[in-house]
């Protein structure tokens, strides 16, 4: 699913409207019916509805919700915020629709507005994506005093004040929505962490933009649908073996942190892996041959840390490092002749990241390179320097990508890939269960075993974190996310597996 700049929707819109020969006051009633839709669907006819509409195309929106909700026996009362000399013509259209009993209340300074109890449903339709200004003054005040009112809020489209594609200027109000409905695509803030307390929960209803439109239009930014990485996931031939699988190397763990060890081989054959080699300390020899009795283990000459690479490297179809390894001297020696003798893909994770991130020596040995780094986000800024807001992450991650022909996962609510064409992929599986250690390293295993398995580095970066958040989302089904593990992310991963493989209903 592309996601779409406020310009190209606007552009989506007119294209639209041309294709079929419609009205842009037809298009804004489509849009009004699949929101009412959305909200019959979450509460309750008889519910207080205020909704509060500036003199845009989002109030105009705003305005034919209210004839629709009053048409399914909402209590509903309109709210009409500013001057509307200026008003937009499809504004005016639905404000004239509005039926005599169901009269807007204009509001043109602050103490108009009524007290708005806790449990009274409030619609915010006062600005849209167009914006590209601060919202102060009246639009300002009302949006305080909506905020602090504790009502549940649904924004129409995006929440009032919020920029859709670049970073809000400070001073500006921006409303707090419980719930967001945006009409066709998610807008990229979104997906940003920073935007949290602003948009809530959102979700996106279709309402008949142009597909043509949308199939053709350039977009840096996508996200993840179910249906598409389906059609990644490879079946499984009948004549199949082990070695069809690919032969996975895992070079992890440390003395104190053999955990990462055992959840990132773990997962890794729960992912598929054909065969695979763990190389750990000499103290991770036992715990190994124990916890993880399908992997083949090789011992370092150091009992603490990783300090050399094992025989035939090359005979390996994938090398994962990272997870517990530590950041020792020796360690660090280890990564750089890795890099500088093996031609296979490889999966960096956790200390790995953090070795590299310090040594421009190392980092000069990226080059040419099939490389997929797993980062959270201040392991990424390690890589890359202090960024100021997540968009300005997103830009130092699209240009690290493209500089180093490399893959980026980028842990987070919505675990942002970055590819080296500069394309930047949002998943939408996960909860916040996964907030827990040793859950990067089940991600490593994971990765490491699709990429073992001859899927494309972007394919196994895209399966690989949509199976991760998915195998949660299972997982919140029966322990919940406070109690959630990284043993149990790993134990539902044949489950997940198994519902990607089955026919969407």
């Amino acid at each position: 699913m592309k996601i779409l700049n406020a310009a190209q929707t606007r552009e989506a819109d007119a294209y639209t409207i041309r294709e079929e020969g419609i009205s842009s006051t037809d298009l804004m009633e489509r849009a009004a019916k699949a929101f009412t839709g959305w909200f019959e669907n979450k509460f309750q006819p008889g519910a207080e509805v205020h909704i509060f509409c500036g003199p845009g195309n989002n109030g105009g929106d705003g305005l034919a919700v209210a004839r629709l909700l009053h048409e399914r026996k909402y209590k509903v009362q309109p709210y009409v915020v500013g001057d509307t000399s200026r008003a937009s013509d499809d504004f005016k259209v639905n404000l004239k629709r509005l039926p005599p009993e169901l009269p807007p209340s204009h509001v043109e300074q602050e103490n108009a507005l009524p007290e708005l109890k806790g449990d009274v449903l409030v619609v915010d339709a006062l600005f849209g994506t167009g914006l590209n200004r601060p919202v102060t003054g009246l639009y300002g005040q009302v949006i305080e005093k909506l905020n602090s009112s504790g009502a549940t809020i649904t924004a129409i489209d995006i929440p009032s004040g919020l920029f859709s594609d670049s970073q809000t200027p400070e001073e500006g109000a921006i409303i707090r929505a419980t719930y967001t409905v945006s009409f066709e695509l998610p807008k990229l803030a979104f997906l940003l962490p920073q935007h949290e307390r602003f948009v809530g929960s959102w979700q996106v209803v279709p309402i008949g933009l142009s597909q043509q439109f949308i199939a053709k239009v350039k977009s840096n930014f996508y996200c993840t649908r179910q249906e598409a990485i389906q059609r990644l996931l490879k079946p499984r031939k009948k004549f199949s073996h082990k070695g069809t699988y690919g032969h996975a190397l895992l070079l992890c763990g440390s003395y104190g942190k053999m955990g990462a060890a055992v959840l990132a081989s773990r997962a890794c054959l729960r992912s598929g892996t054909g065969l695979l080699t763990v190389q750990v300390p000499q103290a991770g020899y036992p715990i190994l041959q124990t916890a993880v009795p399908e992997a083949m283990t090789l011992t370092d000459k150091n009992r603490k840390h990783l300090s050399e690479l094992p025989p035939e490297l090359e005979k390996y179809s994938v090398v994962g490092i990272g997870p517990g390894i530590g950041t020792e001297r020796v360690t660090k020696t280890a990564i750089g002749q890795l890099l500088a003798t093996s031609s296979r893909p490889m999966v960096l994770d956790a200390d790995a990241i953090n070795l590299i991130a310090a040594s421009e020596k190392l980092k000069g040995q990226l080059y040419q390179k099939e490389l997929i780094f797993t980062p959270h986000p201040k392991e990424f800024e390690r890589l890359v320097g202090k960024v100021k807001n997540d968009y300005d992450r997103l830009q130092h991650l699209r240009e690290f990508c493209m500089e180093y022909g490399c893959y980026v996962v980028l842990k987070g609510g919505h675990t942002a890939i970055g590819t080296p064409e500069g394309k930047v992929y949002f998943n939408t599986t996960g909860n916040p269960g996964l907030a827990t250690g040793g859950t990067g390293d089940v991600l490593t295993g994971i990765i490491t075993a699709l990429v073992g398995q001859h899927y494309t580095l972007e394919e196994a970066c895209r399966l690989g974190v949509f199976i991760h958040g998915l195998a949660a989302d299972l997982a919140l089904q029966t322990v919940g996310e406070i109690g959630m593990t990284a043993s149990d992310v790993i134990d539902h991963l044949p489950k997940a597996f198994l519902h990607l493989s089955q026919p969407q209903r």
